[in-house]
């Protein structure tokens, strides 16, 4: 069924937030001929650590997609504030609304609308308004998710958890963060797998289903 899916959004609040949700599934989409589209909204200067380049995230998030396979002229970073996405909700739409009337998605990737992080809200809330004709699909960030909706699971092999974890090796500037660990990657995944009878999985909530 993923594999019927050939043009595909994925929407980030932040850096990063994509590959950790969807880094797998994206994987195995492009492996099998799909164009992904990324588009991440804050590259979060603010957050930076002290002594790095207040764009680091900026190049990280290029060298990590690039690594899942995603082209540059797929990839659309904006430069809105950290923390902040919900005062420019509607600036966001528009964005949002610009990128539909060019491109004719058939998968839409947003967090889930379980998301407590009032950025992954944001976005979660804007990306349905705007693509409410298309599929989406809800990823999961456990640490912000207060309850998750496991209705839809893409099968995942070694290789595609391999591909997740390296690409978010390139965020060396986020590295103290737990959930970036290769070891929660792949447990998250195992569990996942578990879940279905296979060995690695990413779950996601069906926020719209549509057939064609």
């Amino acid at each position: 069924m993923i594999l019927n899916f050939k043009n595909v959004l994925v929407l980030a609040p932040h850096t990063d937030d994509g590959e950790l949700g969807v880094g797998g599934t994206i994987s195995r989409l492009i492996e099998n001929g799909a164009k992904v589209t990324y588009v991440a909204f804050s590259t979060a200067e603010q957050s930076v650590p002290d002594g790095m380049p207040k764009d680091i995230l900026k190049k990280e998030v290029k060298e990590a997609t690039k690594w899942l396979g995603i082209k540059e002229e797929n990839l659309i970073i904006y430069n809105y504030e950290v923390r902040k996405l919900n005062y420019v909700r509607q600036e966001i739409l528009e964005d949002l609304i610009s990128l539909r009337k060019n491109n004719t998605f058939d998968l839409v990737f947003i967090p889930s609308l379980n998301d407590i992080h009032q950025d992954h809200s944001t976005i979660a809330q804007e990306g349905l308004r705007a693509f409410k004709n298309t599929t989406i699909l809800g990823y999961e960030l456990i640490w912000n998710n207060l309850t998750f909706n496991t209705q839809c699971f893409v099968i995942l092999n070694e290789n595609h958890i391999n591909n997740k974890i390296n690409a978010l090796s390139k965020y060396e500037s986020q590295g103290f963060r737990d959930y970036l660990s290769a070891d929660f990657i792949r447990s998250l995944a195992k569990a996942r797998g578990v879940q279905i009878g296979s060995s690695f999985a990413e779950a996601f909530e069906v926020v719209r289903f549509v057939i064609n």
